[in-house]
């Protein structure tokens, strides 16, 4: 097991900010480097305790999605090394786990598809029969799959806080207020991208079920981000169809009812939840089983799915 990185320190670029797992620095005007940690957040709390390789399982798996998309969709790549933006000295902090990518304008929800009832939506449709308002059949059971997959779009909130879930019409007016200035100078709407995200979260989510379910993965559920560019054409950012943005449940072991194993940090939610913590910070620590554990998951889900080895 290789050493984890807590948090970066590059001291050659300019750092503008560290998010719950990324840390992000300038690189010129127009692209950003963006470093994986080791950091691991649940319950939109950032543990104490890194995760060994977690942010090498993340930028690799993520830049296998990006090129497995692309044909859907523009992305925030740029083929740039980050080795070549930073000091020789601190390649070692960059190697395997960051991404020169394009300076884009985010949309301020996050883009989630649920293709299974788990987790939170479960909780709604047991007191509503409804998942963010959308309707479903009743009857359905823990982990069951859904008619369709459903988007059911969240807002992004600052560490510490819960992301909020929202309406398609909230979203779409959040994305207005939010990207007003941003698009004075195409011809899009918020509201307009903010339909031009669902139509391709559905659809890069159709895309990456479909390929995992031969790789012997249940895609339950995912979040994307996307951003715009400065003549309004929306790229999928950040990250893709990760153990961190999804819910991944080994194909063979699948049944509805119960809550299934899986590739992902349902492991570390499932831990915090028999603790005595109200989920907000500080977050307690994790034992060293479960962080070896919580290793091991990601892991093994980049290499299923990418049917590469981690590069280290």
């Amino acid at each position: 097991m290789t050493h984890a990185l807590y948090e970066s320190s590059i001291k050659s670029l300019p750092l503008l900010g560290r998010g719950k797992v990324r840390d992000i620095y300038a690189v010129g005007s127009d692209k950003l480097l963006i470093v994986a940690s080791d950091r691991l957040s649940a319950f939109d709390v950032v543990l104490p305790d890194p995760i060994p390789d977690k942010g090498r399982v993340l930028t690799q798996l993520a830049d296998f999605w990006f090129e497995r998309f692309s044909t859907i969709l523009p992305n925030q790549l740029t083929g740039v090394d980050p080795a070549s933006v930073v000091a020789v000295d601190e390649r070692d902090q960059v190697r395997g786990r960051a991404l020169v990518v394009k300076r884009l304008v985010p949309l301020p929800i996050e883009a989630v598809v649920r293709g299974y009832l788990i987790g939170s939506g479960w909780k709604d449709y047991q007191e509503t029969g409804a998942v963010c308002g959308i309707s479903l059949p009743a009857g359905l059971e823990l982990a069951a799959k859904l008619p369709e997959p459903i988007f059911t779009p969240a807002t992004k909130e600052a560490i510490g806080n819960h992301d909020v879930n929202v309406s398609f019409d909230e979203a779409q007016r959040h994305c207005e207020s939010a990207l007003a200035g941003a698009l004075r100078n195409t011809q899009k709407t918020g509201a307009r991208l903010a339909e031009e995200s669902r139509k391709a979260a559905l659809a890069l989510y159709a895309a990456g079920a479909e390929y995992a379910l031969t790789r012997g993965i249940i895609v339950a559920d995912t979040k994307f981000e996307f951003g715009v560019d400065d003549v309004g054409v929306l790229h999928l950012i950040d990250e893709a169809l990760t153990p961190d943005s999804s819910r991944f449940w080994p194909s063979d072991a699948y049944r509805t009812g119960v809550n299934p194993p899986s590739f992902d940090k349902q492991y570390v939610r499932d831990f915090l939840e028999t603790r005595n913590w109200d989920k907000t910070p500080p977050a307690p620590a994790l034992p060293a089983e479960v962080i070896l554990k919580t290793s091991e998951k990601y892991k093994e889900a980049y290499t299923r799915l990418s049917g590469r080895t981690l590069a280290v």
